[in-house]
């Protein structure tokens, strides 16, 4: 519990004490004076009255000089000039018990969000001179070693270097199967050790650790706002003084246009109009479904960096893929060497050598294949050429590596591959030396995920740098039609601006990649989604929404709960305004009291909170 929360509870309790007193002294002394029953209620109405004017002083330092907090001030002195003074403090006390509720429904939120997200570590576990010592995981230094027995939390990156343990990861992933972990698998703070106890060396620091990422992440989403948000904030700084001004020309307007000389009723009835005007249930129950929204993507191992993505995601109508990584595994495996002139395995050292310094996932593949240390002296220079190969000099020779665009490219003849599978060809000294091909397997899940969204009515499309043959068999096994091949990096930007360009102003594109070598395409998009986010620095940095585990079906589910969130908004803006402006009506011509008023603002806020609140229970499927 915060400490504003405490003193508003102690505050408001005193005052609600006090406020009985009042109400049961003057109904047993009805014989008490006009200035006695003053006294009384103002007693409780001064204790609950410094809470309003500390936020009226709060907003003032920050310029804003019309809100809730001034409207409720103005109405409940004027209901103590009229000499409405058990209704003038016990306005004041339901606005306060609203504001509570407020709070108590954010806390509510965040504390949600912190359930699902337990992951900040509180110690780590050194190991120096063979013993373990207790340590604050702020001042583990890259390549100590750690020790993480059964129960405790992974405090920092790290990687595994003795012992074998199942690691649950649900506080980062969604996922509630143990991931089997054993020496050189990476640890990712945040995740539980569950059986076995794991030494391991740090890879990262606790700030640029995965744990310490993503509570900023989480943290930092209520920064970003959305447009409804912001629309809020709009109408409620023009709202709160032309309501105000409104309020006053009820009070004046009959008596000097209509001649009424019944000043009091009037005046009565322009501070129930401003009682009844706070927006109080509109500024806290749409950024409180905006919060619900983020909090429950969070709980399935979706990042959504902010509000204003979560909104745009649910009127986004086309989805642009990756093929590489997202739609397939990404887990390159050679199948095949075709050599020319040369042993196999000559042929897969020379291409080990040649690729030993590249992230790209086929190199990784090469080397797993070749499963050796590399001589480093036999390697004079390299240079990678992406979206289509390297170049190096090993042994003295001119060594070409790549696809068949970069032979082409070289002017080198190469032998056309038929098969589905990715080719990676081979030329010493400009003269075509085989090839070999590796196969890359579909995730399980991709192909329900791009039916899924055909269902939403989204358009779906997919871009690859590999070649057309490969991309048109993936695209055929997942269902869809519009494919680009054989593109660059930059020919990626270039396709996604043309979708851009050409969809209607109200419509949004997504993008989902790696994280890693898509960063240029995912900021361009209107929301960037980055595939298997755990652990990438570049897929936290360039997406809008990360990914916590290589699930495309997530994605289904971002939508789903951007679509609910999007519709929770929308209720609790008709809801409040609607509603406001009806109860506005009858004020002014005096069908409701100050009281009633209150009641009735106070119920839209509960129904509008409770609404809110049904986000964050959004359902896992």
């Amino acid at each position: 519990m915060t400490k504003e929360l405490k003193r508003k509870l102690i505050e408001t309790g005193i005052g609600i004490v006090m406020y009985i007193y009042a109400v049961f002294a003057v109904r047993h002394w009805p014989e008490m004076g006009l200035y006695q029953q003053l006294a009384l209620y103002m007693m409780s109405y001064v204790v609950v009255v410094t809470e309003v004017l500390r936020d009226i002083a709060k907003h003032l330092k920050e310029k804003r000089y019309f809100d809730d907090n001034l409207l409720i001030l103005l109405a409940t002195l004027g209901a103590f000039l009229v000499g409405m003074f058990a209704e003038a403090a016990g306005v004041l006390l339901f606005f306060e018990i609203g504001k509570i509720l407020e709070i108590l429904a954010m806390e509510r939120s965040k504390m949600t969000i912190a359930r699902f997200m337990d992951i900040r570590p509180d110690y780590a576990n050194r190991k120096t001179d063979g013993e373990p010592e207790t340590v604050n995981p702020k001042e583990l230094k890259i390549r100590d070693i750690i020790v993480v027995k059964p129960g405790e939390k992974i405090p920092v990156d790290a990687v595994v270097t003795f012992g074998t343990s199942n690691v649950n990861t649900m506080a980062l992933t969604g996922e509630s199967v143990p991931r089997y972990v054993k020496p050189g698998n990476k640890l990712y703070s945040g995740s539980i050790n569950q059986t076995g106890v794991l030494e391991a060396r740090v890879t990262k620091l606790y700030g640029e650790s995965t744990a310490s990422k993503i509570l900023d992440l989480v943290q930092n989403a209520r920064n970003r706002q959305s447009e409804r948000e912001s629309f809020v904030a709009r109408f409620t700084r023009w709202y709160t003084p032309i309501v105000t001004l409104l309020a006053f020309a009820v009070m004046l307007v009959p008596t000097v246009v209509l001649k009424s000389h019944d000043l009091h009723t009037w005046i009565y009835r322009g501070m129930i109009f401003l009682v009844t005007a706070c927006p109080c249930g509109l500024m806290v129950s749409v950024p409180l479904a905006f919060f619900g929204g983020i909090g429950a993507a969070s709980r399935q191992g979706v990042l959504i960096k902010g509000s204003n993505y979560l909104e745009a995601l649910a009127s986004t109508e086309t989805f642009i893929f990756d093929k590489t990584g997202t739609l397939t595994e990404g887990v390159f495996r050679v199948k095949e060497y075709h050599p020319i002139g040369m042993t196999q395995e000559e042929m897969l050292e020379m291409m080990a050598c040649g690729e030993a310094h590249s992230n790209h996932p086929i190199a990784h593949s090469i080397m797993e294949a070749y499963g050796k240390e590399i001589d480093n002296q036999r390697l004079k220079w390299i240079k990678e050429f992406p979206g289509y190969g390297v170049q190096a000099n090993i042994d003295g020779k001119k060594v070409l590596i790549g696809n068949s665009k970069f032979m082409k490219q070289r002017f080198i003849p190469y032998e056309r591959v038929l098969t589905a599978d990715t080719a990676v060809h081979i030329a010493i000294e400009d003269e075509y030396a085989g090839y070999l091909l590796i196969s890359d397997t579909v995730r399980p899940d991709a192909k329900r995920t791009i039916e899924r969204l055909k269902r939403h009515q989204v358009d779906v499309v997919m871009l690859t740098g590999d070649n057309e043959r490969v991309a048109k068999s993936v695209a055929k096994r997942l269902g869809i039609e519009s494919v680009f091949a054989n593109l660059l990096p930059e020919e990626k930007v270039e396709q996604l601006q043309e979708y851009m360009e050409s969809r209607l102003e109200s419509e949004n594109v997504a993008f989902v990649g790696d994280g890693i070598n898509d960063a240029p395409v995912l900021a361009m998009a209107d929301i960037g989604i980055a595939m298997g986010g755990l652990g990438s620095d570049a897929a936290i940095q360039a997406a809008d929404v990360v990914l916590m585990e290589d699930e495309p079906h997530k994605i289904i589910t971002a939508v789903r709960i951007s679509r609910n969130t999007i519709r929770t908004v929308r209720q609790n803006m008709f809801y409040a305004i609607g509603i406001k402006v009806i109860v506005l009506i009858f004020a002014a011509i005096g069908y409701i009291s100050m009281r009633e008023a209150i009641l009735v603002d106070m119920a839209v806020l509960l129904i509008n909170l409770l609404n809110s609140l049904w986000v964050m229970r959004y359902p896992e499927k």
